[in-house]
């Protein structure tokens, strides 16, 4: 049960709920933009895609201190994100958040969505969690897109929390190789090796 206190702030009262939420296997929950959403795990290809990239990732960033990291809590004010994909420092413990729920989204220097079918899983990514990366301030935000015409690569950088939207915006059709500009996977390339050919 919901303390009567937590009602009066939808936000926490939200956060509440989501933290006593216990979903089936193959489940997950986010908070965003003032919602509870419930999805299922991605399909084969959607999975294929960003096992790609986290190796890929993996090799790129070596034996330093960053690594990718999978299906794992993102924290920012009360809301909470399970992106496919983040590059944050190996140590996650200085950046967990005070519940032990998941890791905060100061940590992170790069998210990556790889697209779902159907609308609402498509807006999610293409949308709400769009506002919701620049809002958080995360440097770069990948989005994987199968459904966007044959297949195409956004990248997102210079996040404007104030107005939850992106400085720069570079979208490349599947076969056009895209490279993360900063951060610690700066020079990693995404190409066909990650998303395979473009389709048609």
């Amino acid at each position: 049960m919901i303390p009567r206190a937590h009602l009066a702030d939808p936000d926490e009262g939200l956060w509440q709920l989501w933290k006593a939420m216990e979903l089936p296997e193959g489940y997950r929950a986010e908070i965003i933009e003032g919602a509870i959403e419930v999805s299922t795990t991605g399909r084969l290809s959607h999975a294929q895609i960003v096992n790609r990239l986290c190796r890929a990732l993996d090799k790129f960033l070596g034996e330093g201190e960053y690594a990718c990291f999978q299906d794992f809590n993102v924290i920012h004010k009360r809301k909470g994100w399970i992106p496919d994909a983040f590059v944050a420092p190996e140590d996650l413990e200085p950046y967990a958040d005070e519940d032990g729920l998941g890791v905060r989204a100061k940590a992170l220097h790069l998210v990556v969505e790889v697209v779902s079918p159907g609308k609402s899983n498509q807006d999610r990514d293409r949308i709400r969690k769009r506002r919701e990366y620049a809002r958080a301030g995360i440097p770069v935000y990948v989005l994987i897109d199968d459904y966007d015409g044959q297949g195409a690569v956004t990248l997102f950088t210079g996040p404007r929390p104030d107005k939850a939207d992106w400085e720069d915006i570079h979208r490349v059709p599947y076969g056009t190789e895209v490279t993360i500009p900063e951060g610690p996977a700066k020079g990693f390339v995404i190409g066909e090796a990650i998303t395979g050919p473009k389709r048609g």
